[in-house]
């Protein structure tokens, strides 16, 4: 049976011949036709009614639209298989609430239901659970959604694991004596570990030499640094790094008629008139397809970015705890929904306290096999919007990062003298002896030879510009240069590492495809755009504290015979700053930030 109407307008004929079609089939499987559950979004399935009013309220109110398989009416979970082709089984939860919206209970089960084909007892509870009222005569929650609804409470709020489980007791003995609610977050855990998705919890060397898998997988201590894999008492281990296997979530995805259909966009329903408005429109996007034409061929093969950086957890700004997560995006999907909490894949955590840094590499081993895997092999994935089988292939179109992570993905070393991995060894830099850090002032090099600016000298640091720009190294070029790179993992070994340059051969070659890719690396819009607006503008304001224009910067300016006009002047107590260029009086900041707010 057709059940698109559920989701037109209910003024529509089509939406009123499907509340007909709802009624004939209630009635056909009522006992009582006087006493049938009404689905509209204002009982909520928690009254029951006769045929006149079920019209009536379906009519005014419209029908839950998470009801998809009519369970409640005497439908089986396999009649309703026509309807998933047609409606997402994503379990939708509220940003602001964390509260789920309506019983998702039924397309829970369905859209897990094809992960448990080798482990059917745990479907069999899983599906027992969402079948079982709460307590004998409730018909608004089952087991499985009472406990759903109470977990999101808790993750929402941030309650502790004690506080849920004298939750869950106090609710357990307000309920009648026959309800099933378990009474400890334990068995909460329990009920739900069938529905989320898999993880491996991997044992990791304190120092970050090695994780503890495949042929580290029984060792006790690290073999390259000797620490211990565990604790004092041998019952924790020293550090754990959490992977989420990508391949099986992917599978969920297909496995949504929705997100199959827009996992397509890219190629069915993206303008292409030459304009960049996504990842498909750049030349990137093109040259796979060229190369890999059997991955192009297939619209459904998914363009992945990664992205991890390091945060701290508990909001401390003073600890210098740092835990790297490591997201996976989907190019795939409309720009709408690609940087969407929904479709961000969460596939590493990185546990602290000390960042990874350079080791970075020894974490990412797991999710660069299934990359692999998923290039070389591909998986077979069923089509749910299609309705067919096909097997899925995946290519990393790149990271994205800030520099300083840029560093630690690629292997270049970002700091210092040659912190520019385009200009390498003829990285112009000089050391400010007053600010203590170190600029780049060979800007106009990229610019094109006739360029106003390259014969400007006091604008600048009093020399022309002859130079013409460096050119950068392509994937293959740059794979001869650190191929060879003999890099050992681990903080022991951090000092034998070069200070400048290439440190190692960054993981991401094992790709076969790494090396061949236009841009590999693609740096974040905040520490580009927003950085540099912030310092500008703040510049201009002479904001106290945070203004670039400072002493400092002209102590250096004069240190290296450059705007010496611009030299500060002692007036008694009182240093004073000759007006620069930018320098703007007060009513010129009046109207400057008269029209930022415009």
């Amino acid at each position: 049976m057709d059940r698109k109407w559920m989701f037109t307008n209910r003024l529509s004929n089509e939406y009123e011949n499907g509340v007909k079609e709802f009624i004939a089939f209630a009635v056909e499987h009522a006992t009582d036709c006087n006493s049938i559950i009404c689905p509209c979004l204002d009982c909520c399935h928690s009254r029951r009614v006769n045929v006149v009013e079920l019209e009536e309220h379906l009519l005014r109110f419209g029908i839950d639209e998470s009801y998809t398989c009519w369970t409640k009416h005497g439908e089986r979970r396999h009649e309703s298989s026509n309807l998933e082709a047609n409606v997402s089984h994503t379990l939708n939860v509220d940003a602001e609430t964390n509260a789920y919206e309506g019983d998702r209970v039924e397309e829970i089960v369905n859209r897990v239901e094809e992960d448990f084909r080798e482990c059917p007892q745990m479907f069999d509870r899983l599906k027992t659970n969402a079948e079982t009222p709460l307590y004998d005569g409730c018909v608004k929650f089952t087991r499985l959604s009472a406990v759903l609804q109470l977990y999101s409470l808790k993750a929402g709020n941030e309650w502790t694991d004690k506080s849920f489980t004298k939750l869950l007791t106090l609710l357990k003995d307000m309920l009648p004596e026959d309800n099933v609610l378990p009474n400890r977050l334990y068995e909460a855990k329990k009920m739900l570990c069938s529905i989320g998705l898999s993880y491996e919890r991997i044992h990791a060397c304190p120092k970050d030499c090695i994780l503890f898998r495949n042929e580290y997988a029984t060792l006790k201590t690290c073999p390259r640094c000797t620490a211990p894999r565990y604790k004092k008492n041998e019952s924790s281990p020293a550090k754990v790094a959490w992977y989420f296997p990508i391949i099986p979530r992917f599978r969920r995805m297909y496995n949504s008629a929705e997100d199959a259909k827009n996992l397509r966009w890219h190629a069915e329903g993206r303008i292409d008139d030459g304009k960049l408005r996504h990842p498909a429109d750049s030349p990137q996007w093109r040259i796979i397809d060229d190369d890999e034409s059997l991955f192009g061929e297939e619209v459904r093969n998914l363009r992945l970015a990664l992205s991890t950086d390091g945060i701290n957890p508990h909001s401390n700004q003073s600890s210098t705890h740092s835990t790297w997560p490591v997201m996976l995006m989907i190019y795939n999907l409309p720009p709408w929904l690609c940087m969407k909490r929904k479709y961000m894949m969460l596939t590493m955590l990185i546990s602290g306290p000390k960042q990874p840094g350079n080791d970075l590499d020894v974490y990412l081993t797991p999710l660069i096999e299934d990359l692999k895997q998923l290039w070389e092999v591909g998986v077979e994935v069923y089509d749910r919007f299609k309705e067919e089988k096909f097997t899925l292939r995946a290519v990393l179109f790149g990271t994205i990062n800030d520099f300083p992570a840029y560093g630690n993905l690629s292997g270049y070393t970002v700091k210092g003298q040659c912190a520019c991995p385009i200009c390498e060894d003829g990285t112009d830099s000089i050391w400010l002896e007053h600010g203590k850090k170190t600029v780049y002032l060979a800007h106009r090099r990229f610019l094109h030879l006739n360029h106003q600016y390259r014969t400007w000298t006091k604008a600048f640091n009093g020399n022309s510009e002859e130079r013409i720009a460096p050119v950068p190294l392509d994937g293959d070029g740059l794979f001869e240069k650190v191929k060879y790179l003999d890099c050992k993992f681990g903080k022991d070994f951090a000092k034998e590492l070069p200070s400048l340059g290439w440190k190692k051969k960054s993981i991401f070659f094992e790709l076969p495809y790494w090396k061949s890719l236009h841009v590999r690396h693609f740096l974040d819009v905040m520490h580009i755009e927003k950085n540099v607006c912030d310092s500008v503008i703040v510049t201009l304001l002479h904001v106290p504290g945070k203004t670039k224009d400072s002493i400092n910067a002209r102590l250096d300016l004069l240190k290296m015979g450059i705007r010496t006009e611009l030299e500060p002047v002692q007036k008694g107590k009182r240093t004073y700053l000759p007006p620069a260029a930018h320098t703007l009086s007060r009513n010129e900041k009046i109207v400057f930030c008269d029209f930022l707010n415009v």
